[in-house]
């Protein structure tokens, strides 16, 4: 199979096309700058480019969409002309193309709302109501994807086009990730880093190859599961804090040493945003409200439907990542595994049973994540 895949410069999109290449499929690329991955062809360009687009699909047999713009920050006008534009142009082409095979990259912010997530299984993106540019516009360039679905024609010629699946990686992390790893431990190393709230919110994340690996299983799928969204997970939740610490201490960082309450970084994280547009800094903003609500509500899923569907299951588990990402930055692997407060104060009983409602997603994630994870 000749595959196409999109943003092979970033660390998913170059796992992917790795991945593609070592099992003997074709494999090309494109991006704006070289993808670095051996064995691969290159396309220069961007997905805003349909010369660029038409030169990427011809001949291949089915793309893996990655590329988009992905920021805490910047005008919509940015984030449509990649995120939803883009993928428009790369459909178009794909269709001229004879394409059979497309996946959709996407992400599970596109159905976040800004409260707790637990066990949910995967909901409709919307483009509405979710949290910040990038969402709202990863949100409407999967609808549009899925839309395109060979199925779904709303005229009801379907059996033409690709056969469409969207796939949502969730909080992917590891060796060399620029997006979180790195970020975490360049704010940890320089103080920067508080826990929010009391960093007891359960959260999903997916190793890379896990990652990789789940989006070829939904390309090979795609015949079978199109026209469907799949939330991908390593299916084991943690707490905010014990996975920062875990970050941290793989990367030879102290891990955090103070909080700030939920709320406050919310409106700080609004304060920000509101400012950023103004005056803009030359990297992210240090919090946006998109953020707060990310590292202080739970948001873990159920992953029974994914790992049926596209018959897949994580083989890197959240303690090995860790000891890989320890082996690469030389930090160590090894930290506390329970919930945190503080660096001094660690979550008891009692403090439960005093405040229920601060640890709710706590309880229903010992009775019932097991369950919905296998």
């Amino acid at each position: 199979m000749t595959v196409l895949v999109t943003g092979a410069s970033g660390l998913l999109g170059g796992a992917v096309a790795r991945a593609l290449v070592a099992r003997g499929d074709e494999v090309r690329t494109l991006q704006r700058r070289s993808s670095g991955v051996p064995g691969v062809e290159d396309v220069r360009g961007s997905v805003t480019d349909p010369a660029a687009v038409a030169r990427a699909v011809e001949g291949v047999d089915a793309v893996v969409h990655l590329a988009a713009k992905v920021s805490l920050a910047g005008e919509l006008a940015e984030f449509r002309a990649v995120n939803v534009e883009g993928t428009g142009a790369l459909l178009d082409a794909a269709e001229r193309a004879g394409v059979e095979r497309f996946v959709q990259v996407s992400s599970p912010s596109v159905a976040h709302l800004g409260s707790s997530l637990v066990g949910t299984s995967t909901t409709p993106a919307d483009p509405r109501h979710a949290r910040g540019e990038y969402a709202r516009t990863k949100a409407a360039g999967e609808l549009l994807a899925l839309g395109r679905d060979r199925r779904r024609r709303p005229d009801g010629s379907g059996g033409t086009g690709p056969s469409v699946v969207a796939v949502r990686p969730h909080l992917v992390w590891g060796p060399g990730d620029t997006q979180l790893v790195e970020r975490v431990l360049e704010r940890a190393a320089g103080g920067r880093l508080p826990l929010l709230g009391h960093g007891a919110a359960l959260i999903d994340t997916l190793y890379v190859d896990n990652a990789a690996d789940g989006i070829l299983a939904a390309l090979d799928r795609a015949h079978d599961v199109h026209g469907r969204a799949y939330v991908l997970t390593n299916g084991e939740p943690r707490t905010v804090a014990d996975l920062l610490t875990g970050i941290c201490r793989a990367g030879g960082v102290e891990p955090p040493r103070w909080r700030v309450p939920a709320g406050v970084a919310r409106v700080a994280g609004s304060l920000v945003e509101a400012v950023w547009r103004v005056r803009p800094g030359a990297d992210e903003p240090p919090m946006t409200r998109f953020l707060a609500e990310q590292l202080s509500t739970a948001h873990w899923f159920d992953q029974r439907a994914t790992r049926r569907d596209l018959r897949w299951r994580p083989a890197v588990s959240v303690d090995e990542g860790l000891r890989r990402l320890a082996a690469h930055y030389g930090g160590t692997a090894s930290w506390r595994r329970s919930v945190v407060l503080c660096p001094t104060t660690t979550l008891t009983a009692a403090r439960v049973a005093a405040t229920p409602e601060l640890f709710a997603p706590r309880r229903a994630f010992e009775t019932s994540w097991k369950s919905v994870a296998r």
